[in-house]
């Protein structure tokens, strides 16, 4: 589903998302509070949501989305520009599952539209150090002790792993894990942390203080990512 106030937007963003064939928009809606009522008929897999809009803003609707019971299985994914760090910050913390830029190449946009109604949460490379070095620097040397000293060495290695935006694939292939065990990592980090999913565990990696802007994949000593028990 679509929800921008702009109709050549939404024109060019159904073009390329059914390119393939294999997604179908169901339905549009161009304002935050009309959009709110066409997920609760449509129920998408997907809703691929502006920010800026007359009537609701993007992360107002978002926010009654993610609230919404009924509507557990919706993931809410926040367009945006450069310019709307501060506002894609606050809807990641309303719920949406991540965010991406207008500019996205088409094959991207339907990769990662396949990847949230897999269930996976993804926020653009591109403006993810950006967005989150406000998260950084505002983390309390108490916050950072309450989250850290909940998690096990490995639960942490994970964690930096999902906070560098590295797939379920990814973390396994670095940690020397099966795809299968990286994924229980992660259920078992939502748990842990009350998060709601994938992006907000980025926001978490971030707040803890575990991992700073700028920060690449930690190279693990020989034989350490084979622990008994992955």
């Amino acid at each position: 589903m679509l929800v921008d106030d702009q109709e050549l937007v939404r024109t060019g963003l159904r073009t390329l998302a059914e390119h393939d064939g294999d997604i179908e928009v169901v339905a549009e809606a161009d304002n935050g509070r009309a959009g709110i009522s066409v997920v609760r008929e449509h129920k998408p897999d997907v809703v691929l949501m502006d920010i800026r809009m007359p009537r609701m803003d993007g992360i107002a609707a978002t926010q009654a989305i993610v609230a919404d019971h009924s509507l557990a299985n919706v993931r809410v994914v926040v367009l945006t520009t450069f310019d709307e760090d501060e506002n894609v910050l606050a809807a990641i913390r309303a719920g949406s599952a991540g965010y991406l830029l207008k500019d996205i190449a088409p094959g991207e946009l339907r990769s990662a539209i396949r990847a949230f109604a897999a269930g996976d949460a993804l926020l653009s490379p591109a403006i993810t150090r950006k967005v989150m070095s406000t998260l950084a620097g505002g983390a309390t040397t108490s916050t950072r002790s309450a989250l850290l000293d909940s998690l096990t060495d490995r639960e942490r290695e994970v964690l930096t792993r999902i906070g560098l935006g590295e797939s379920n694939d990814e973390i396994g292939a670095s940690l020397h894990i099966s795809s299968a065990t990286a994924r229980t990592y992660v259920s078992r980090l939502l748990s842990k942390l009350s998060a709601r999913d994938r992006a907000q565990l980025v926001i978490l990696s971030y707040e803890s203080g575990l991992i700073t802007p700028g920060d690449t994949a930690p190279a693990l000593p020989s034989g350490a990512a084979r622990r008994s028990g992955d």
